[in-house]
């Protein structure tokens, strides 16, 4: 398995800290709103990678934060004259529940940066008595950056060439920093702003030292992955690299991850252009599943562009797999045998081939586009080479490949069976009876009856399927 690693700028072969285990940490959403579809991506994308690693049989531990104190929280807490953790724990449940209709599971661990805090105070201290930070005379705490000889390392920049791309913290102190790359740890409290106590001021902490503490405590002082968006190789991941290494004297993270940025109609998401769209906003108009196999439909590191016609593309393709698991089952409730025939045998070993195409996509960093073609030859090989005769062991092995790559990729496209009502049922009896006595006026009527109602109907040489209109 070959990862392509931010910090060598390579593929480098996968090879854990520990054999049969992985650690692995991804930066949460910072809970002050719904989450937007750009969030969508690496929730997505790292959920399939941790997928993928358990299916090859290592046990991985996920860690990824919920940022719940941040300037954004703060201001829309005050805007609803709510304390600010009305507001992080409102949307970290509403975060829950778009994470749940993407099919992205629940982390080991979800830690919250309030409840952290004690851990941070301490890795600041740790940095301070190393001499690689220091407290202004208001209380501010900065990271002495060119004190970290490897700064840059990961976004393969140099010290001067950073100077400029620093993320601007508003803080009081900012002209007592003692070089202008120095990045604050530890702020002081404002008016009608959540504090703590430290040994430096009442305040709170700087937003990179969250995540280099969060990691150390609930994955250990060295981390096999570290993933996020693009946009965190700089300054945050460099950030915490710094911070962690200064403090733990350690390599941080053996390989780092990073998805592409997502756009809207070719266009970089913004309120302003009007083309920002939270997940609960396509989940209005699409199932969520639609928007998860849209993001794995390219390469992570590839940029992604989101559109309609696209993600009319995505339903299009998705139905074609969910079709093809619904004619299985179809036809496994109906086989007239349940013996495997020698022929269904050979056909057995030969669909193998297409979970071998799938691993090796997949052991290609994670080619999730690459992946999702070997379960469109899968597809088509099914619709090949079954039929009415077909014994159900033949279909049910077949089920069985088929949502096995689905669901490493974390899609779900089994649907629960739905039972009509009992109006529904008689109206299709009747219409088979038409059909029978040749009175084909009637049958075609109590088709057209049953599209108002929102069923269509497929004549199969299986029999009659159903399914409600989309």
């Amino acid at each position: 398995m070959k990862i392509y690693n931010t910090l060598s700028a390579r593929k480098e072969d996968f090879q854990p800290l520990e054999e049969g285990k992985v650690r692995m940490y991804v930066c949460g959403p910072t809970v002050y709103n719904l989450i937007h579809i750009g969030n969508a991506r690496p929730m997505i994308v790292f959920d399939t990678v941790r997928r993928y690693l358990e299916h090859k049989g290592y046990d991985v531990n996920f860690v990824s934060n919920f940022t719940d104190v941040d300037d954004k929280i703060i201001k829309k807490a005050l805007e609803e004259g709510v304390d600010p953790s009305v507001i992080s724990e409102r949307y970290i449940e509403e975060c829950k529940k778009d994470m749940a209709g993407m099919n992205v599971r629940p982390a080991t661990t979800h830690p919250k940066a309030t409840e952290e805090i004690d851990g941070m105070i301490e890795m600041i201290r740790t940095l301070i008595d190393k001499g690689f930070a220091y407290a202004a005379e208001d209380g501010t705490v900065y990271f002495r950056t060119r004190k970290f000889k490897q700064y840059g390392k990961l976004s393969h920049k140099n010290l001067d060439d950073l100077q400029g791309g620093m993320r601007s913290l508003l803080v009081s102190g900012e002209d007592q920093k003692e070089d202008p790359l120095d990045f604050v740890l530890w702020k002081p409290k404002k008016e009608g702003e959540p504090y703590w106590e430290s040994p430096w001021c009442d305040g709170r902490p700087g937003w990179h030292i969250e995540c280099s503490v969060m990691s150390k405590k609930y994955l250990g002082e060295q981390i096999d992955i570290h993933a996020g968006g693009e946009d965190l190789v700089f300054p945050h991941h460099e950030n915490e690299i710094a911070q962690s290494e200064a403090a733990n004297g350690k390599e941080f993270s053996k390989y780092w991850m990073h998805n592409a940025f997502l756009n809207i109609d070719n266009r970089k998401m913004s309120k302003s252009l009007g083309n920002f769209k939270t997940v609960r906003d396509i989940s209005e108009t699409y199932d969520l599943q639609v928007l998860r196999f849209f993001m794995l439909s390219a390469h992570y590191r590839s940029p992604l562009n989101f559109s309609a016609p696209l993600m009319e593309s995505a339903k299009t393709s998705l139905e074609r797999i969910v079709t093809c698991a619904s004619n299985l089952n179809f036809g496994i409730e109906n086989a007239k045998t349940d013996a495997l025939s020698e022929e269904e045998a050979e056909l057995l070993k030969e669909a193998e081939k297409f979970t071998v195409q799938f691993d090796e996509a997949m052991d290609d960093d994670f080619n999730t586009a690459d992946a999702i073609t070997a379960v469109f030859d899968l597809v088509r090989f099914i619709n090949s080479n079954t039929d009415e005769g077909s014994s159900a062991a033949f279909l049910t092995k077949l089920k069985e490949e088929l949502l096995m790559l689905c669901d490493i990729l974390g899609l779900i496209v089994e649907r629960k069976e739905e039972s009509l009502d009992a109006q529904v049922e008689e109206l299709i009896a009747k219409r088979q009876e038409a059909r029978k006595n040749k009175d084909f006026a009637e049958a075609d009527r109590i088709r057209d009856q049953l599209l108002g109602m929102g069923i269509v109907l497929e004549d199969t040489r299986e029999g009659v399927k159903w399914k409600r209109k989309s």
